[in-house]
């Protein structure tokens, strides 16, 4: 199973970084159309399946879209692996297990007619294509919009419109829309949307903050939209006015963690708020280290993702160090078959294309051993704009516990 036992590169989030460097991926000989079908029938079976998704007609529809051709050529040997990926204009084409996700949360019937804000590289468009009757789809960036159209006009998915424009208009001559889907996080659910959507209708969106958002279904009832939250997300900044407009700005010369201690739980089961993509996570009252809950990881299976992960804002022209503190605990912790597959804390920078700029790993803990408090100093390069803290096994055995991280930033 390689996909599995790469799980160095395994989805940390939307903005299409790893947490590990990616210093292996499918061999370069893999090229022909049954080698490709064969990596993604892989990925629908561990990722997609595995992770949870139900619905048949979303896992058929993720076994037969070819993923590779929606992905630039540089990195097309790793479109079948559970990871965003850059596709250019600092935006990225989302990981398969979060495309089944929302896809399922849709619940998209053969007569439905859909509206998608913001394409991207088309691919959520192509899954959608053969569950609906007919899809509308806009991008504001017009590269990727021209990309896009040419990519699914070429691979004949005739029921897809696409329009380059400001999504969060809408597109009202095509409206009302059975359903609505949002692949791009606005601070409020943008009104032209939900008066475009039919009564009765659903529309999957990320609503939030720039590094704390919540995936909501919203359904419309008589005129009104009623929510439920599904689970945390992380998804790309915005482009333009909706991005620079947002009322809560991240603070750079002042990070921190959300919901470090994990007191603050969402959703049933309970989940720790503002950690997103939580894997093989559970909240225990049982002994936690400070106050009344701790996070543990566990995992039986080498090279499995085990983690959770969250982002934030950080200056490093301004801020020179930062001091990490935690609490950790382990039971028969054993690394994974890589050996980049080790327990531990991860914190990647990146500057402001989110390109890496550097990258630390604390931990790498073995065996079992109670509650400690632990200490790290980690030098930020003065190009970091932002960063991505990764906790968990990365792909290790055993049990790991957290509780109590806090991040305290120096000045350089």
């Amino acid at each position: 199973m390689q996909n599995r036992f790469l799980a160095k590169l395994f989805l940390v989030c939307l903005l299409g970084l790893t947490c590990w460097p990616p210093e292996v991926a499918y061999p370069a000989a893999v090229q022909t159309q049954v080698d490709w079908q064969l990596l993604r029938n892989r990925m629908v079976d561990e990722e997609i399946v595995g992770a949870g998704i139900k619905d048949r007609r979303v896992i058929e529809a993720m076994r037969r879209t070819p993923r590779h051709e929606f992905v630039p050529p540089a990195y097309r040997r790793q479109a079948y692996m559970d990871m965003a990926l850059p596709i250019g204009e600092g935006q990225t084409i989302s990981p398969p297990f979060v495309v089944a996700y929302m896809t399922e949360a849709l619940d998209p019937q053969p007569d439905d007619i859909v509206l998608e804000i913001g394409t991207g590289s088309g691919y959520q468009a192509a899954v959608l294509s053969p569950l609906v009757k007919e899809v509308y789809t806009i991008e504001i960036v017009p590269v990727l919009g021209q990309t896009a159209a040419r990519t699914l006009k070429r691979l004949r998915y005739n029921n897809v419109h696409v329009r380059i424009g400001d999504g969060f208009l809408g597109w009202p001559e095509k409206a009302p829309f059975d359903k609505i889907i949002v692949t791009c996080s606005p601070e409020n659910v943008p009104q032209p949307l939900v008066d475009q959507l039919k009564d009765g209708g659903r529309m999957v969106i990320p609503v939030g903050q720039r590094y704390q958002q919540t995936l909501y279904l919203m359904k419309k009832v008589e005129g009104k939209l009623v929510q439920e939250a599904l689970q945390p997300t992380l998804f790309v900044p915005m482009t333009g006015k909706a991005e620079e407009g947002r009322q809560v700005k991240p603070d750079p010369l002042n990070p921190q963690l959300v919901n470090g201690n994990f007191e603050q739980l969402v959703g049933d089961p309970p989940r720790p708020a503002g950690w997103h993509y939580q894997r093989q996570l559970a909240v225990s009252a049982e002994g936690a280290a400070e106050g009344k809950y701790c996070v543990v990881f566990s995992n039986t299976d080498p090279g499995r993702g085990a983690q959770a992960l969250q982002g934030f804002a950080i200056d490093g022209r301004k801020i020179g160090r930062l001091e990490l503190t935690f609490y950790v605990r382990g039971q028969n912790l054993r690394p994974g078959p890589a050996p980049q597959q080790q327990p531990g804390i991860l914190i990647n920078f990146y500057d402001e294309n989110r390109a890496t700029a550097a990258q630390n790993v604390i931990g790498r803990w073995r065996g079992s051993f109670p509650w400690q408090r632990e200490t790290a100093l980690i030098d930020v390069p003065p190009k970091t704009r932002e960063a991505i803290i990764c906790i968990g096994l990365m792909g290790a055995t055993g049990s790991i516990d957290f509780d109590d991280i806090q991040v305290k930033p120096l000045a350089r």
